[in-house]
């Protein structure tokens, strides 16, 4: 059976990473990150789930995510295939961040992704220089 517990750890590395690759479009008062552990899952290390737009109205709540990590895959790669990972995921909320998705096809690309990782790495060792 799957558990779920909050991931203040995670939820920290996400303020940063937004923070220092300025993805100005996601509100992190939406974004909530969750550890899970039970999954079976072998290929699947995190994941993100949206609220969508009828839950959001019926419910009568904003837009928001769940970034999910996987402790059986996530808590067990080096740090940085971590925050690549959680880049990743960040970057499946679109411009509009209103619930729906980018998908791999078109956007969240492994060459997009490495793009932004090696931004977020530059970056953060830049501003530990200050």
């Amino acid at each position: 059976m799957i558990q779920y517990y909050d991931a203040p750890d995670i939820q920290k590395r996400i303020t940063e990473i937004t923070d220092i690759l300025k993805f100005d479009h996601i509100d992190l008062s939406n974004i909530h990150c969750i550890r899970s552990r039970g999954s079976k899952s072998k290929r699947t290390i995190a994941r993100i789930h949206g609220l969508g737009r009828i839950w959001q109205q019926a419910l009568d709540k904003d837009p928001t995510y769940i970034i999910e990590v996987i402790h059986e895959q996530f808590d067990f790669y080096p740090p940085g295939a971590q925050d690549r990972t959680l880049i990743h995921e960040l970057m499946h909320v679109p411009q509009t961040a209103k619930g729906g998705f980018r998908h791999h096809k078109n956007y969240v690309t492994n060459e997009n992704v490495d793009t932004w990782y090696k931004r977020y790495v530059q970056k953060r060792k830049e501003l530990e220089k200050v």
